[in-house]
Parts: C-alpha cells; sequence; structure tokens
C-alpha cells in the first residue's frame, strides 16, 4: 500500500461574514514555507457563539496516498477551495488538522503566489526556492517552464502586466515543473483557452504517472474522468461521497438534474414562494448540458419550482466570466404563474464568447420582491472554435469570426 501523503481528521473551517482577513507579510509565508516536509495544519478548537458566522467545511476526513489523482467536485460554495487553502496553508482550520507529507506546489487562483512587482524570471525562482529547490535545479528546468508557458517575449516582464491568460500558463507551469511531490490546482485552468487546458491536464497526467499526488478541483466533468481515479463530492462543506470517478460523477450529475445541487434544505428554513431548480441548454444539444460546441442559435432552459402562485413574477438574468465581470444582464415581463414545476426558456441567436467558463446568475421575483437568486451550477462551458487573435493578450470578450480579403484599388489618375 502506497503511504498516506494528506490527512485530514474532524476538519472544519468557519468564516465570519464581513471579517477582514488579518494581513501577513511576505517574510511570514517564506517562514512557513521553510518548515519540515511533514506538516500538521490544526485549528484552535474554540469557536465563538455561531451567529453572524458561516461554515465553509464541517467535519471532513479524507486521505490521499501516495501516487493518486484525486478531483474534488460540489456546487459553488461547497468548499472545495476553501479544502485547497487548508493544504496549502494559506489559511488555518478552526478545528480539526491536516497532515500534509511532501513538497507541496499549488495553483489556487489568479494572483496566488506570484508577486506582482517581479518578473516572470524573478516570480520563477522565488517560487523554486519556496518549494526547497536549489537554484541549479530551477535553471535546469527554467527553459522548459518558460517553453511550455508560450511567454517568452515577456518572461522579464513584471507579472502586473501580463493578461490573466498570460499569468496562468507561467504560474500553472511554474508549479507543475519545479517537481513538487503533491500539486493541488483549483479551476483557476478555466481562464486560459481550450488548447491550454488540454495540455495542462496532460503535464498532470505526466506528473501522476511519475508518481506525485494530484488533488484538482474542476466544475467541468469530461476533465475529471480524464484525470482522476477517485472523486471526492463535497456539499455544503461536508464530504457527501468517495469513490470511484465514474459513481461518484453519476451521483453529482443526477443531484445536479433533479435540483439536488443546491444543498439540502434544513428543517426550520423559510421556503420562498418560487426557487431555481437547475439549468440546461436544449439547443444546440450537446454530450453535456452546460456545454456550447458550435456557433449558431442557442436556447437556455432554467426550471423553476412555484410553491404559491406568482401574479407579477418577474427573471432577471445575468452572465459573468469565471474572473466575475458582467458580460450581460436581462429582465423580463411581468408574468403569471401557477404553482409547481416551470420551464422558463431564454433564447439568443448565438453566444459570441471567447472559449471558457461563464457563469448564469439568474434571480425570480414576485411583484418586485427578490425570491430566489442563484449562481448556477455547472457553469456555461463555451468549447466553440477560437476565432480570436493567436495572442492571448489581445483576445476579449468577444469570438467573433470575420472575412479577410485583399482587392486591388483603382489608381486615381
Amino acid at each position: 500500500m502506497s503511504e498516506i501523503v494528506i490527512r485530514v481528521e474532524n476538519l472544519s473551517k468557519r468564516y465570519r461574514i464581513g471579517e477582514r482577513q488579518p494581513y501577513r507579510a511576505l517574510r511570514d509565508v517564506l517562514g512557513d514555507a521553510l518548515k519540515a516536509p511533514a506538516r500538521l495544519i490544526s485549528g484552535n478548537g474554540h469557536p465563538s457563539p455561531a451567529q453572524g458566522f458561516l461554515w465553509a467545511l464541517e467535519d471532513v476526513n479524507l486521505e490521499v496516498r501516495a501516487g493518486e489523482v484525486v478531483g474534488l467536485i460540489g456546487r459553488n460554495g461547497s468548499g472545495k477551495t476553501t479544502l485547497l487553502k487548508i493544504l496549502s496553508r494559506i489559511t488555518r482550520p478552526t478545528k480539526g488538522r491536516a497532515e500534509v507529507h511532501g513538497r507541496v506546489g499549488s495553483l489556487l487562483e489568479v494572483g496566488t503566489g506570484f508577486h506582482a512587482e517581479l518578473t516572470g524570471r524573478e516570480n520563477t525562482f522565488l517560487n523554486g526556492a519556496i518549494l526547497g529547490m536549489s537554484k541549479r535545479d530551477i535553471t535546469r528546468k527554467f527553459d522548459e517552464i518558460v517553453a511550455f508557458a508560450e511567454i517568452e517575449r515577456f518572461i522579464d516582464t513584471p507579472v502586473k502586466h501580463y493578461s490573466s491568460g498570460m499569468y496562468v500558463r507561467l504560474a500553472f507551469s511554474v508549479a507543475a515543473h519545479l517537481e513538487p511531490e503533491i500539486l493541488l490546482v483549483d479551476e483557476v485552468l478555466a481562464v486560459g483557452d481550450l488548447a491550454f487546458q488540454k495540455k495542462c491536464l496532460g503535464k498532470m497526467n505526466e506528473v501522476a504517472q511519475r508518481g506525485r499526488t494530484v488533488v484538482f478541483v474542476s466544475h467541468q466533468m469530461n476533465q475529471i474522468r480524464r484525470l482522476c481515479e477517485r472523486v471526492v463530492l463535497l456539499d455544503a462543506g461536508r464530504v457527501q461521497m468517495s469513490g470511484p470517478t465514474a459513481e461518484v460523477i453519476a451521483q453529482y450529475e443526477a443531484a445536479t438534474l433533479a435540483g439536488g445541487s443546491r444543498g439540502t434544505e434544513r428543517a426550520g428554513e423559510i421556503q420562498p414562494k418560487a426557487r431555481f431548480l437547475r439549468w440546461a441548454i436544449v439547443e444546440p444539444r450537446a454530450e453535456q448540458p452546460n456545454f456550447v460546441t458550435a456557433p449558431g442559435p442557442v436556447r437556455v432552459k432554467f426550471t423553476v419550482e412555484a410553491r404559491e402562485r406568482l401574479r407579477m413574477g418577474q427573471i432577471g438574468i445575468a452572465l459573468f466570466t469565471s474572473g466575475s465581470d458582467l458580460v450581460w444582464a436581462w429582465v423580463s415581463e411581468k408574468f403569471e404563474m401557477e404553482p409547481g414545476v416551470h420551464d422558463l426558456h431564454v433564447a439568443f441567436p448565438y453566444l459570441p464568447l471567447r472559449p471558457g467558463s461563464y457563469t448564469w446568475d439568474p434571480a425570480l421575483w414576485d411583484d418586485q420582491t427578490e425570491l430566489d437568486h442563484w449562481a448556477c451550477v455547472p457553469p456555461l462551458v463555451i468549447a466553440t472554435e477560437n476565432y480570436q487573435h493567436h495572442d492571448d493578450k489581445w483576445n476579449g470578450i468577444l469570438n467573433l469570426p470575420c472575412q479577410f480579403s485583399v482587392a486591388k484599388g483603382q489608381q486615381r489618375r
């Protein structure tokens, strides 16, 4: 049996709503990083009263063995990123402990691990030093890191001038090439284009085949199926299921389509007059109901359950990028709705968006009173051909095909 490199016991993390997190200087982070390879991260076990607090994780128990590739899945807010931040020592648990044995490379969100004022070259050497590598070892890997990230021209530019795509390419390349024993990767890969996502998945597979441990968070089930041999499903901060990839994903997708991805209703909660259950793309049909794989008309279905009659109902919908930038927003005319389950259809002539991950954010009202507001899971994934500039820094939100021609003009006399 392989040795256990990650052991999580009765782990809980609570955040105070609206509380500012204490500032930690760079010297504090570096000091923590230079500790022994076997690390114990524990909480004080003395929580304050629960009022005004949010439990991001509750009594999580988990073991990961050396060489395993484990996927973490679950709806937005289920605690996946919080767990990775605790394993990366970015934050501490409120209760319980997480024991990590080995050198950790992590890619959690754009901005994590790099200093904005330093160049790509300087950040590469800084990250290698934090991982405990010698300058000689980093130099040996340096050309390979830069080539993989495809940013040779900008390696001596401060990373604050990088586009999000350039930033992610370099951050992932550093995390994957500097030989971490444990690689933690969050949904940040959604920022990159589809070609680079495939490249990253190939690299993570290569890292795993070398006996390294990978913990991977993604809302894209095809990526999880391709990479992971075991999956852990989190919901409302708790482990709901852990087991073979196909079984856990099937359970999650069934719950999502049935509306279960919105979490378990707790006894005593006041239920709204109406709420969203699920969403899906009904035209064009794809292998997964959240994917758009071809340009052209798109029709989206939002399924709503009404407990009481809506006399002056309205739906408002916003669409955000993975970086929380607003792309589009709209509100319907008023409508009536009888009690029961209803499908609300929204049709677009096309969605000319750059390939990547997006989030629908619908809200439902009756007579100007908000009934429900949902950041939809899973995300909308645009997987069409990229018609934009080959250099990522010139890519915008719109992904419009165009026709180019050269015509000989008439010479003026």
